[in-house]
């Protein structure tokens, strides 16, 4: 299958290299949970989609095109579920610091928004992402990173989970990154599938739930179909799921024009991670633009999708043993 590397027009760059955007992690690697930022130099126009059933999020709304805001200041990935909200007052701490967010005339109001995964139940489930691990990404941000691995949000990781915690593999983060011409689109995910995960050029299996004796990899989507009337153990708390990633560009773009974006990237999760999008995840996807390039919302999102699918085989590649 050809892919847009194929074609010779694009070539492969690291996400630190995309201006106007900062990433940086922190985590507590004993407990297995963690946080990743990303931080823009400006206010960034943002969009969001979510297509999973159960999303922990902050500030979604904000990315409304109705809503008054023009943007956002930072976009987090964490883990501890809903907990790991709190690691959003850390990085308003950071950004009030410098004097970055909204202003009231009182004040600036750094506008914040993102999504956690479910990792309770690998590492310490007590430990969650808090406002000090939210601002020690933030700092960690000023170093530019560009890593995938068990880092981050993605420290408590998980895919394969459909028949529990025994059978399911390791994850992590992923980032990647492409240019065409002048324009840039990059990636960033936190790969936490109920499903099983796919090379995004190959198409071959890289990991999912395995068989009951660990001989080899069993298939999620043929579970799904010898359980025809009813999956209710999808919800059981050792495996609840998912993924949850970033779109960033330098690509000139509105909010709502990030919206599309952000849908067209979620192709990206389809190409790589069967079965997706259940009431079981929380799948979602931000988009931002931190750049002035003139460009075409359908050729970033079609970029967008590539770069995705690519981050969320990086950040399995980087787990497995």
């Amino acid at each position: 299958m050809e892919n847009i590397l194929d074609y010779g027009l694009a070539k492969e760059i690291k996400i630190s290299e995309i201006e106007g955007v900062r990433v940086g992690h922190a985590q507590d690697r004993e407990a297995m949970t963690g946080c990743s930022v990303l931080i823009f130099d400006e206010m960034a126009p943002a969009g969001v989609e979510v297509r999973g059933g159960g999303p922990a999020s902050r500030e979604t709304t904000l990315l409304d095109p109705r809503a008054m805001a023009t943007g956002v200041n930072a976009i987090f990935l964490s883990g501890g579920s809903a907990y790991g909200l709190d690691c959003a007052a850390g990085i308003m701490r950071y950004l009030e610091e410098r004097g970055i967010g909204f202003e009231t005339g009182w004040g600036v109001v750094p506008l914040v928004t993102g999504s956690c995964i479910f990792d309770l139940s690998i590492g310490n489930g007590k430990v969650r992402p808090d406002g000090e691990m939210g601002y020690a990404a933030c700092v960690d941000s000023e170093k530019r990173r560009s890593d995938s691995g068990s880092i981050g949000g993605g420290c408590g990781a998980t895919v394969g989970k459909f028949n529990g915690p025994d059978t399911c593999m390791k994850s992590g983060l992923g980032t990647y990154a492409l240019q065409v011409g002048d324009l840039k689109v990059g990636a960033i995910v936190v790969v936490n599938a109920l499903g099983d995960i796919y090379d995004a050029e190959t198409g071959e299996k890289i990991a999912g739930m395995l068989k009951p004796d660990k001989s080899g990899f069993d298939d999620t989507a043929r579970a799904f179909l010898e359980r025809p009337n009813g999956l209710r153990n999808v919800f059981t708390g050792d495996i609840t799921n998912t993924t949850i990633g970033a779109i960033v560009t330098n690509g000139k773009l509105d909010k709502a024009m990030m919206g599309k974006v952000a849908a067209m990237a979620h192709n990206g999760y389809a190409r790589t991670i069967r079965p997706v999008h259940t009431t079981a995840d929380g799948d979602t996807i931000y988009a931002a633009s931190c750049g002035n390039v003139v460009t075409d919302v359908d050729v970033v999102g079609t970029i967008a999708a590539e770069v995705m699918a690519r981050a969320v085989t990086k950040a399995v590649e980087r787990n497995i043993p």
